[in-house]
């Protein structure tokens, strides 16, 4: 099943594409406001995104330049009005893969999204997300954002990244302390005291900026918690 994020301020409209695209066996979540775009976006990255140019809280390509600095590979589609040629060419600007113009049938909509994904793949899967963090796995890159303003990359030594990797995959789960040590050290015949994983994760922590979505579990370890 493929995960789309449809941002779409019309209850009607959304209703029949995500309707459509559901017997495609697409995932479909509709957001009406941009702001929930961005809230669903923090907390799971979809394999693609239809974006409407026109929202009651700002333009798409507004939107669509927040996405662009996260997850540069990301697919977007824009959806714009019949003659909106400026639309068009700002949202391409700001980093849009492809358009579709409104009135639309839902099979050339259907079959630009085909296209699109034959193209890129399922990016999704490269992406992990927690809270203002977002790990770049294939290029092993870490990225911290707050507010509206676009991150920076995080500079983390092995160990730092092994261990924020291995608890951003098992985001919402509680992992032991023994468990972290096996998975990250031991796994690779470095072995080492419960201390090294202390001092870690006071490091790990002091660069990502003290992030709340990381949680201390007294006693037992730690758990990436989203919501935050």
């Amino acid at each position: 099943m493929t995960d789309l994020y449809y941002i779409e301020d019309d209850p009607d409209i959304a209703g029949v594409v995500k309707e459509y695209l559901e017997q495609k066996d697409f995932k479909v979540t509709v957001c009406g406001t941009l702001e929930q775009a961005r809230q669903a976006l923090r907390i799971r990255v979809p394999t693609l995104v239809l974006l409407d140019w026109s929202m009651p809280d700002g333009r798409g390509d507004s939107l669509c330049r927040w996405i662009r600095d996260r997850w540069k590979e990301l697919p977007v589609i824009f959806l714009t009005v019949r003659g909106d040629s400026c639309d068009i060419v700002s949202g391409f600007r700001n980093g849009a893969d492809d358009y579709v113009v409104k009135p639309f049938a839902l099979e050339v909509l259907y079959s630009r999204i085909q296209a699109l994904l034959r193209r890129t793949g399922n990016v999704a899967k490269r992406y992990l997300s927690c809270g203002r963090i977002v790990i770049d796995v294939e290029r092993r890159t870490v990225f911290c954002y707050g507010g509206e303003e676009s991150g920076g990359q995080i500079l983390l030594s092995a160990a730092e990244y092994q261990l924020l990797l291995y608890l951003m995959q098992n985001k919402g789960k509680t992992v032991t302390r023994e468990k972290i040590l096996e998975q990250v050290w031991d796994v690779n015949g470095n072995y080492v005291n419960d201390n090294t994983l202390t001092v870690t994760m006071k490091r790990l922590r002091d660069k990502l900026g003290q992030p709340a979505c990381l949680k201390t579990v007294r006693s037992v370890g730690y758990r990436m918690e989203e919501g935050i």
